[in-house]
């Protein structure tokens, strides 16, 4: 959609007209020092909290203390499958089947889990292939990974790099990369929506180019679920991870999702570190058994998970259950199409988004870079009541999340840029 309109009563329409609008009284939205709802950008580092997860968490709390150690079999909801009640709403969140998703650990931990089973280097195909401005933490992991092999970090890194001047990577420069080093990559492991600039890539694409060259390849979604449509099953992709604090509105540190294809859901041959959690359930508890490993996602489990945390992320899928990805997303590039447009209705030097104009290759996130930024314009936005956030060197990142923001938030954030860049 591009007709969009100027002034309030534009923003004002659509926030009528919208079916999503009634669930943005569903979350809990911080006020400002005089009481006032503040325009809140920051669902893409944590999402706000529905007003139903007191309830969800209570509930466990209730059952803990009126049954103690009975609440794994006798609980409301028993916390001995607790996890499987959000595996179903899960799957549908990221495009899986339910054989395919877990949730479980935190973000980096199961990263790290993954590699344990999908890097398998050899003394010839051992290097690592992520984007150059990939999430530090990615980063990080694959590099001790890396070392824990016995590898040299710097030689073990391949990045695909943005070119010069610009600030998208480039599909035909990956492919260039695999021709050329393909036979040397064991791993690709790429941010499904890069955190800095909100490029959305296409997992399909880059699952089919790394296979074709007996690449592994696996995605940090951290900025993906509950963002855009990933379809990771039928991306073909070998592995995924994300967690649930940001788009999915779990809570703080909550924990994180995995999908594993289910092409490998029954290779027991599959390196993997392993928990009584991944054994099978039947005899899970005799503790006297050889291990057996579980099939799917499931298998890749450690430990008994923490009902209070998944208790927040039930909470916030039965609300994603309700509502759909399909007119989530529908939303989404509306909204963000409609903030694109007053960003560039600013018409100012100093201003450039540099997330993707396409709306097929972007979530809700626009990346807002800032020409001689010292952070100034970040600061003022803040004190105006604006929560967005700030990425070194010149970026402020916004996010209007679909469930939650409405159109007038983004007509009044950019309203309040203009008064400042006056």
């Amino acid at each position: 959609m591009s007709n969009y309109k100027l002034g309030l009563e534009y923003a004002k329409q659509q926030d009528q007209n919208d079916p999503l609008a009634p669930y943005r009284n569903r979350f809990h939205i911080p006020k400002d020092k005089h009481g006032k709802d503040v325009i809140y950008m920051t669902g893409n580092s944590l999402g706000l909290q529905p007003k139903s997860t007191k309830d969800y968490i209570n509930q466990e709390l209730e059952d803990w203390a009126n049954l103690g150690v009975e609440g794994h079999m006798e609980a409301k909801h028993p916390w001995l499958r607790y996890h499987e009640f959000l595996t179903e709403s899960m799957a549908k969140v990221v495009g899986a089947k339910p054989i395919e998703v877990v949730v479980m650990n935190t973000l980096t931990a199961n990263l790290h889990l993954m590699m344990v089973s999908f890097y398998q280097p050899t003394p010839k195909r051992y290097k690592i292939l992520i984007e150059a401005d990939a999430f530090p933490s990615d980063k990080y992991a694959v590099e001790s990974q890396l070392r824990h092999h016995g590898f040299d970090a710097k030689d073990g890194l391949i990045l695909w790099k943005a070119r010069k001047g610009e600030e998208l990577a480039d599909y035909n420069d990956l492919e260039a990369i695999l021709n050329e080093h393909g036979d040397d990559i064991a791993l690709i492991m790429i941010g499904g929506v890069n955190y800095y600039t909100g490029q959305f890539f296409d997992l399909k694409r880059i699952t089919q180019l790394g296979h074709k060259h007996g690449c592994m390849v696996g995605f940090d979604c951290a900025h993906g679920a509950g963002n855009v449509e990933l379809n990771l099953h039928d991306s073909g992709a070998d592995f995924a991870v994300w967690c649930t604090y940001k788009y999915l509105n779990s809570g703080p540190g909550s924990l994180g999702g995995c999908f594993v294809n289910e092409r490998h859901a029954y290779n027991k041959d599959l390196n993997r570190f392993a928990g009584w959690w991944s054994h099978n359930k039947e005899t899970r508890f005799k503790m006297r058994d050889e291990f057996d490993q579980l099939p799917g996602a499931e298998g890749w489990q450690l430990s008994n998970p923490p009902i209070l945390s998944m208790a927040a992320i039930r909470a916030s899928l039965d609300i994603f259950a309700e509502v759909g990805m399909e007119k989530l997303t529908q939303k989404s590039k509306h909204l963000t199409g409609y903030f694109e447009f007053l960003i560039h209705e600013l018409n100012h030097e100093d201003i450039k988004i540099i997330t993707p104009s396409n709306p097929d290759e972007r979530g809700c996130q626009l990346s807002i870079q800032v020409k001689n930024a010292d952070k100034r314009l970040h600061q003022q936005l803040t004190e105006s009541g604006v929560i967005s956030d700030w990425r070194e060197p010149d970026v402020i990142r916004c996010a209007p999340v679909p469930l939650y923001n409405s159109f007038q938030d983004v007509y009044y954030l950019v309203e309040k840029m203009r008064e400042i860049l006056k």
